[in-house]
């Protein structure tokens, strides 16, 4: 999914028209929905600052925005190729179902991503329990890493913080 679709796809979830989003991240009034409007259909790109500033008013990380090519099948497969090759990805079937699973044997980028597939399985799993909501999923998501309590990228030690800047991060909308 391009950049582009990322924004709207965010600015969508928030509510905002293209011209609030982009008076917000500094556009004049007269164009802020024009110039915004090039940025999600792909006509521009925007730059670092720009990506960090619509991120920060979309309250996400910025990485949520900046996400591989897989706006077609072929890209999404060139992706997963691209994650077999550098970090141990590999394709298997058990039951008639296809899954993907990390081999963390093949060396420490495999483990590291293990790693990180492990701390979203256990919150997909609280999610599933019932412990958080899908609003606390979804912001946990688009923050990662900031919200990740499994040790590796965490800013936020035990399971209550995390809770509690989820909960403060919600009201704050």
């Amino acid at each position: 999914m391009a950049i582009g679709e990322r924004i709207h796809f965010f600015r969508i979830l928030r509510g905002m028209t293209q011209k609030y989003l982009g008076q917000a991240v500094g556009f004049p009034e007269k164009s802020a929905d024009v110039r915004l409007a090039q940025y999600e259909t792909g006509t521009r790109t925007p730059k670092n600052d720009l990506t960090s500033s619509l991120a920060s008013v979309l309250d996400v990380s910025p990485q949520a925005l900046a996400v591989p090519d897989i706006d077609s099948y072929i890209g999404l497969m060139h992706t997963l190729f691209t994650l077999e090759d550098r970090y141990g990805l590999q394709i298997s079937e058990a039951d008639d179902e296809v899954y993907l699973k990390v081999d963390a044997r093949k060396g420490k980028d495999a483990v590291e991503l293990h790693k990180m597939l492990c701390a979203w399985r256990q919150v997909a799993a609280m999610l599933k329990a019932g412990e958080i909501t899908q609003e606390e999923y979804d912001c946990w998501r688009y923050h990662y890493p900031e919200f990740d309590t499994s040790g590796q990228w965490h800013k936020v030690v035990p399971s209550q913080g995390l809770s509690d800047m989820i909960v403060a991060s919600l009201k704050k909308d």
